[in-house]
Parts: structure tokens; sequence; C-alpha cells
């Protein structure tokens, strides 16, 4: 009877004063609204969940509140629904907030911007997105920890969510549980990333497929998967070499190639050719390069890019990308964009080594950033209490760790490359198809980069053939850019349809 009684006692006082920490979390908050997108002259009216959503760990505990925007077609729930593709979509940094894409190109309004000019202030133009994946596919937006309304709770802290696995993980758990409480999980599914999101998804489609939900295809757009590609490691010529052929392309879409060719993919062929064939064994050979050959080229590398013999000799041959924004349209007192080096900006120092700023990202960023806001707290009626961060870099003590599992040798991490998760995977799973969006003009990730990494993951022919190359006459965010936004629409819908039978 005295145990009766004790047990009663606990279970009661249990009921009376709830776990601190449980009671401590704050709750989920999802607005929900009517949209409607015209796509090719018809009307698609949406259901649009925008807030956020509880994300557990692997023992059931609560560690994040993930912020979303949820666009599902209306029609009757059942089998209509879960046949339709789910798309799940992010942008980069790491630590961006996803309003790039999602006003951008993939949901039902974007922004219009002066391509490739600096868009003057608001009032800004939020309209209809005939470009949008909704009439084929459903979306769901998806905001990083740190970033838009994405928050750890409990006893999670911002920095177990800063990190190459740390993200892969919490992003693989948000992607499972929101596919199983959304009644999704058999519906075809995709990942769409850009430029940090397309490292992030080569992680990730491994990471998902292991536990058991394979998607039937990821697009990748502006890519890296090897960030020795961007980084400019000391002693390592790779960076050097497969940026050349982008400072190419921008000296060509700028005219300062003498008897420029017309075809822009012509011409870097015949760059393609000169870097395999020329650059790169002059590099490799080093200081041993004799001046003769070294002076040789030089003059091609000047002559491929609109610039000076003598810059690439007191270079050493060997540029970096900020060192080339710098130099490049220096005669004219301007610098070139690193998103899109279409763009071009004031040069404030004619003595500087590197590119102050990036005018691509200076001419659309106050666009995009103040129509996204006034759409998503007016038009999707998101609760205005909550805050949206636009990047996890405003916060305190925001340092991403690049160590990635797989990485190591020697006890040490000997590089910065998911590319081996996305072979495991396309290897393990022979159907998963991946697409793969390069912006010619496009220096923070470069098109020759991406196509060594690809070049380099010992696939079988069979295998690689699931790998698909598409090329924009344009930078980063190529859809800025109206010709390649409509050509962006085409492949990116061919290819869910097709990889969704």
């Amino acid at each position: 009877m005295k145990a009766f009684i004790l047990i009663t006692t606990l279970l009661l006082g249990q009921l009376c004063y709830p776990n601190k920490e449980n009671d401590s979390i704050p709750k989920a908050e999802v607005a929900t609204t009517m949209q409607s997108v015209t796509i090719n002259g018809n009307t698609i009216y949406l259901t649009a969940k925008a807030g956020t959503f509880e994300v557990k760990d692997e023992t059931n505990k609560p560690i994040a509140l993930m912020g979303f925007t949820y666009y599902t077609r209306d029609s009757k729930r059942g089998l209509a629904t879960q046949r339709r593709p789910i798309v799940f979509a992010f942008n980069g940094g790491p630590g961006s907030s996803s309003f790039w894409l999602h006003m951008g190109i993939l949901g039902p309004k974007r922004i219009v911007v002066d391509d490739p000019k600096s868009t003057p202030a608001a009032p800004y133009k939020i309209v209809n997105n005939n470009y949008s994946i909704l009439d084929i596919a459903d979306l769901v937006m998806i905001d990083p920890v740190g970033t838009g309304l994405s928050i750890p709770v409990g006893k999670a802290k911002f920095k177990d969510f800063w990190g190459v696995d740390q993200d892969i993980r919490s992003l693989s758990l948000f992607i499972t549980q929101f596919l199983i409480h959304n009644d999704r999980m058999n519906s075809p599914k995709f990942l769409l990333g850009e430029s940090y999101g397309t490292f992030r998804n080569a992680g990730l489609m491994n990471t998902l497929l292991s536990q058991g939900v394979a998607m039937n295809g990821v697009i990748m757009v502006s890519a890296v998967f090897d960030l020795r590609t961007l980084l400019f490691p000391p002693n390592d010529d790779l960076p050097y070499i497969v940026h050349f052929p982008t400072y190419a392309a921008t000296a060509w879409y700028h005219n300062k190639i003498d008897d420029k060719p017309e075809n822009v993919y012509e011409f870097l062929e015949t760059v393609r050719a000169f870097t395999e064939n020329e650059y790169t064994p002059a590099l490799f050979k080093g200081d041993r390069l004799p001046e003769n050959e070294k002076a040789n080229i030089a003059s091609k590398l000047a002559y491929y890019t609109g610039t000076e013999t003598n810059y690439w000799l007191k270079a050493d041959l060997r540029v970096t990308a900020s060192e080339f924004f710098a130099e490049f349209l220096r005669d004219k007192g301007e610098i070139v964009g690193r998103l899109d080096s279409r763009f071009t900006g004031i040069n404030e120092d004619l003595l500087s080594q590197e590119g102050s700023h990036d005018p691509q990202s200076s001419a659309i960023s106050p666009a995009y950033i103040s129509g996204f806001l006034d759409y998503f707290y007016g038009d999707l009626k998101v609760n205005k209490n909550l805050l949206y961060s636009i990047t996890a870099g405003r916060r305190d003590g925001f340092k991403w760790d690049w160590s990635h599992k797989g990485n190591e040798r020697w006890g040490a991490s000997a590089a910065i490359n998911t590319g081996i998760d996305m072979a495991t995977a396309l290897s393990r799973d022979p159907n998963m198809k991946v697409l793969i969006l390069n912006g010619i003009y496009d220096i923070a990730t470069v098109f020759y980069g991406v196509e060594h990494t690809i070049n380099h993951l010992g696939l079988k022919k069979e295998i690689k053939d699931n790998i698909l190359m598409e090329y924009y006459e344009a930078g980063h965010m190529m859809y800025t850019h109206q010709p390649s936004m409509e050509k962006f629409k085409k492949d990116v819908s061919r290819f869910i349809l097709n990889a969704s039978k």
C-alpha cells in the first residue's frame, strides 16, 4: 500500500510540475495561407505553410525548430498528393538562408532585378513567377539552423549545427521527419541546393540513402564538391587551373579578346584545350619551367584574359580569383563580380591587389532581402515577432567546422570534399540521377572545377552517365538573367519529370 501511495505521489508530481527542460522549449509555429501561381497560362492554387518545424534527435528529444516554407498544390489528399514530386531546397553559405532561391526562381513570386546592372531602391517589383517548378512539384524551402527562423532548442547549441557533418545530420533529420509528418514518404523525392547547398547535397544524398530514404534526383545549382578548387591552398596548382576558363569567359563577355570568336562555348573549348595541354604542364614544372616557355605561357594567358603579359609573369603564372577581380578592369577603374562577372562596380583603390567587394551582390541584395521579407511577413502571414535571420554570419560565435568523415588521413583533415559521398550514393543506387547547373561567368564556384571533380570520382561509365551537366551564360545565380531563367525552368522541370517516372 505504501508503495502504491509513493508511485501515485510521484506521478501526480510529474503532472503538476512538468519537466522544466521540455516546458522551456518554444513551440513550433506555422502560418497557413492560400497562394497561387500562373505558369504558361495555367493558374495553380496552392496551400502555403510557413514557420517552424520541431526536429528531434535520434533519441526523440527536440533539438531544433527548423524554419521552412511548404507549398502544396491543392488537390484531394491521398494518392494524388503522394505521387506528386516533392523538392527540398536550400541555399548555401554556409550560413545562408533560402530566400535567394525562394524569390529568385522556385517560389510562386519572384523579385525582378536589373540584371546585370544595379537595381534601384524600393519599391521593388515582386511578380508572378512563370518559371516556378510548382506546376510539376511541391516545394519545401529550408533554412538551416542559425538562418531564417531556425534555432536550437532544449540542450542543443548553435555550434551543434555549424559544421559539415553537423549540418548534414540536422538536415537529414528534418527531411525524414518532415516526410513522415506530411505523409510524403512514398512521393518522388528531390534535393535542390545552391553553392554550399550542393556541397551539402552530396553528403545528404548519401546519408539519407544509408538511412533508407533514396532520392529520385539531386539538383546542384552552381556546384562545388572539392573545396581545393576554390581555396587556393599553398603549393596547390589546381585552383589556378580550374579558375582560368572562367577568367577567359569573362574576357569574352567584356569584349577584351582580340578577334573574339562569335560563340562563347566554342571559345571555351579552345581555352580548355590550352589549359589541359599547356597551362597545367607548365605549372607542374614549378621553378624548373624555362624562362622562354614561361614567357610563352604568360602571353597566352594574357591573350585569353584580355590582360597584360607582364602581369602574369609577375604573378608567376598564378592569379587568384580576388586578384583577377581587381586587375581585369583596373584600366577603367572598375572591378568585376565574384558571383557573376558580367556585373561591374567601382574599384575604390586602384592600387589594390584584390577586389574590395562583389558588385553583383551589391547590385541585387537589397532587392532580394527587402522583397522577400515583405512577401514572407505580408503574403505568407508569418508572425512578425519571429525574427528572420538572413545569414548565420551575423550571429555571435558563428564558426564553421570543416572536418568531414572520410576526409581524414593520418589523424588530420586531408581534404574538404563531399564528392566522395556523392560517388558512394550514385554507385550504391544506380537509379539516382544528378543534374548540375553551371554559370560560365560564375567565379565563386567555377564550372571547370566541377568538371574536374566529376572526372575524378572514379565512377563506372553507366553511373557517370547519370550525372547531367547544363551551362548558362550567366553567373552563380543564373536565374537573374532572363534567358537563363527560361532555360533553368526547362532543364529542371524535364529532370524532375523524367526522374519521377
